[in-house]
């Protein structure tokens, strides 16, 4: 792990921990526990892009229709909650989508929407209306360098390619037939490359992250990492 030396911008209001970092590296489990054993909300921004792709199927858009696909993001009708076991669950029009935003499609879609400035400044709104009392851990690519600039504790969260595909690897083995490690490497490569060299908001540590490599690091020993940089801030106790 290593910290950024600048210091932080000032924080907003309500205190916002963003947790960005490529696919694969481990944000989505981090930040959905962090935001459990600090009672926090919790933002997937991902899950937002993957909703506006699959909306935009739904509604029977061409793939490369911008400007509709800036409308449906304006207009999402959607909840997010918990099964009974405590798993995601993920509502669109009222229909229960959390598998199909989760697969392999849903991830291509999610990259190819986010390209868009369009869809991205008609998600803007959105996201910050998540900034809810007591707080907000919010997960993405952008939350703390466009989003949320002003958070109180931020987080690079990386892992090394070769990790970040065999993890998932594994989450898909059982849910997509045909998965093959091989594939998902070109794949988080081709990530990767469309994250980085975007125009608009790329994927970049912000120069006041902390950045955590956790490709050795297991998801508990990270949010406890991530735990102790928020007590240390008096973020909660």
């Amino acid at each position: 792990m290593s910290q950024k030396t600048p210091t932080p911008a000032p924080r907003t209001a309500l205190a916002v921990v963003t947790i960005d970092g490529p696919s694969g590296a481990g944000k989505g489990t981090v930040s959905r526990r962090l935001a459990g054993r600090v009672g926090w909300n919790l933002l997937d921004s991902g899950a937002l892009y993957r909703l506006v792709a699959l909306a935009g199927l739904k509604a029977g858009l061409a793939p490369d229709d911008r400007s509709g696909h800036a409308r449906l993001a304006k207009h999402l009708d959607s909840q997010f909650g918990s099964q009974s076991d405590g798993s995601e669950r993920i509502l669109l029009n009222g229909e229960d989508v959390t598998a199909a935003l989760r697969s392999e499609e849903g991830g291509k879609g999610a990259s190819r929407v986010a390209l868009w400035p369009e869809v991205r400044t008609a998600l803007l709104a959105r996201q910050h209306a998540f900034a809810t009392p007591p707080g907000l851990v919010a997960d993405g690519r952008d939350m703390g360098t466009v989003v949320f600039p002003r958070a109180a504790l931020k987080i690079f969260l990386m892992a090394s390619p070769e990790e970040r595909a065999l993890r998932r690897y594994k989450q898909l083995k059982g849910k997509d037939s045909g998965v093959s490690l091989a594939a998902l490497s070109r794949e988080i490569a081709e990530r990767d490359r469309q994250d980085s060299t975007r125009p608009v908001s790329p994927l970049v540590p912000a120069e006041d992250a902390v950045v955590i490599d956790s490709t050795r690091l297991s998801v508990a020993a990270v949010v406890d990492c991530i735990f102790r940089l928020g007590k240390q801030r008096e973020l909660w106790k």
